[in-house]
């Protein structure tokens, strides 16, 4: 008996540490992202800078930075749920452990119609959780800032694949499961609906300068 009560502690600390490991992991190819993400947009426009009076140094640094890969579709931000989070193409489990992923089939990031992302409820999309109808969303990419109204939150079966079918206007629907703290696979899904209000180029943003 007390060799199964070590056996079952020792499993259950591995258990733990895999979890604190995979959250760490995660965290760390967000920052990577991020950043890589935000020099790029910079780079896009780096013929609008004035880097003449810049030092040689630092003048290359910026160079080489420009150029650094980047893997992610954009960017995800829902304030009032407390999401900023990158948007990576697919949504395999590997994936969904470091980012949320655009959906297969429906429009790519940026593009017109209704863009589909999904997001495990335990992880990048729990905040979502604190989202209501008439909050705002944005979703960045190399061509500007997309921002979105929530329109309407439903619950559905995973079957119910008709909220991704395609709309008349521009439109994020972003998908997770749902009970938010289920234990095991949860039976339903979480479906936020948002609506396009308005776009802007990066050029545009660093013209106005911050709100």
């Amino acid at each position: 008996m007390v060799a199964l009560e070590r056996l079952l502690a020792g499993v259950g600390v591995i258990c733990v540490g895999a979890y604190l490991v995979s959250c760490a992991q995660g965290s760390w190819f967000q920052d990577r992202e991020k950043r890589a993400f935000d020099e790029l947009v910079s780079a896009i426009h780096a013929e609008e800078h004035d880097t003449s009076s810049w030092s040689a140094a630092r003048r290359a640094h910026f160079e080489e930075r420009s150029g650094s890969p980047v893997t992610a579709l954009g960017r995800l931000d829902v304030p009032d749920g407390g999401v900023s989070v990158m948007v990576l193409p697919g949504t395999d489990d590997g994936t969904l452990n470091r980012a949320v992923g655009h959906i297969e089939g429906t429009p790519q990031p940026g593009e017109s119609g209704n863009v589909g992302i999904a997001g495990h409820r335990d992880s990048f999309f729990r905040g979502l959780r604190n989202v209501e109808a008439g909050d705002e969303l944005s979703l960045t990419t190399l061509q500007g800032v997309s921002r979105y109204q929530v329109d309407r939150i439903e619950i559905v079966d995973p079957s119910a694949v008709e909220v991704l079918d395609p709309t008349d206007y521009d439109a994020v629907t972003l998908v997770t499961c749902y009970p938010f703290y289920y234990v095991g696979d949860a039976p339903q899904r979480y479906i936020v609906h948002a609506r396009k209000i308005a776009f802007e180029t990066h050029a545009s943003l660093r013209d106005r300068g911050p709100r």
